[in-house]
């Protein structure tokens, strides 16, 4: 299979904007370190207990589920791995400023996800449009 399944992909997004949302509004750290460990985990050794425990539930064949794009989904985690690393961070030193703004970041992305539009997708397109025109330019320049 190419993709996954959008909803585990749904799954996780609420997963992590709960445990933004209840770090926002309680400061304690046990809310970023639980998804920061699931977001790691996917990284890292391409296993996510989150989608693992919501596949468990899904009624229909996984291939029978809109499919979302696998490298999409890894760059997007490795953007909420990043800002709720910067949470943790900022927590355990006090910057309470930062630990909110991160973890704000992180559940308003998440949420605006939910709602169909996924910013992790707009800076990758931009970022993916940049370096074809930078190509384009180079080969220009060298011909």
């Amino acid at each position: 299979m190419s993709g996954i399944p959008r909803p585990l992909v749904r799954v996780n997004q609420w997963f992590i904007f709960i445990c933004a949302t209840a770090f926002i509004v309680t400061l304690h750290p046990m809310f970023l370190i639980i998804p920061l460990s699931v977001g790691v985990s996917s990284l890292f050794f391409n296993s996510n207990p989150v989608m693992k425990v919501g596949k468990l539930f899904l009624r229909k064949p996984m291939t029978s589920y809109l499919l979302e794009d696998k490298e999409q989904q890894a760059f997007n985690q490795k953007i909420a791995v990043s800002l709720l690393t910067l949470a943790l961070v900022a927590s355990f030193v006090s910057i309470e400023w930062l630990a909110i703004t991160s973890a704000i970041m992180v559940a308003l992305a998440t949420f605006i996800a939910i709602l169909g539009f996924c910013i992790g997708c707009f800076v990758r397109f931009q970022w993916k449009r940049y370096q074809y025109k930078r190509t384009l330019h180079t080969q220009c320049k060298g011909s």
